[in-house]
């Protein structure tokens, strides 16, 4: 495959009848979905959990999202989502990419990225990222060298 970045997370994924709108293809919501699924499985794969991020009272919240349709997916298809955490400050802020491939032909379909910024939980305000977050994530940080 041509991933925008080297060594990706893959979660491969399918869309079902359920994932279908009227035209036939993919439904957009369901890429958001997808996504959300594998950031949270790269998260796990890296060592914080949905439970850590509750222990620390510590969390990376989406502040912008976005996502560009480059092609349409359908019913049963396999598609291979890659995701990198890229440029990351170190202390507030980093961003994560999507890239969703067909496998079969090994074209992109749809490109994401999330502006992401650490929060504490129970006051919703920007924090700096607790030492487990910056232990886990920083060190397969990729720097946005390719793909934009």
């Amino acid at each position: 495959m041509d991933w925008d970045y080297p060594h990706p997370f893959i979660l491969p994924v399918a869309p079902g009848a359920g994932d279908i709108d009227g035209l036939n293809h993919t439904n957009n919501a369901v890429y958001v979905r997808w996504c959300e699924q594998a950031g949270w499985a790269h998260s796990e794969r890296l060592g914080l959990s949905l439970d850590d991020y509750r222990r620390l009272d510590r969390a990376m919240a989406i502040r912008r999202g976005e996502y560009d349709y480059l092609l349409p997916t359908l019913l049963g298809e396999a598609l291979l989502l890659a995701t990198w955490l890229v440029g990351a400050d170190g202390r507030l802020a980093m961003e994560r990419r999507f890239q969703l491939v067909r496998e079969r032909d090994g074209v992109t379909v749809l490109r994401g990225r999330w502006d992401l910024v650490c929060i504490e939980i129970a006051s919703g305000r920007p924090r700096r990222m607790p030492a487990e977050f910056l232990e886990a994530y920083l060190p397969v940080v990729v720097e946005p060298d390719k793909a934009s």
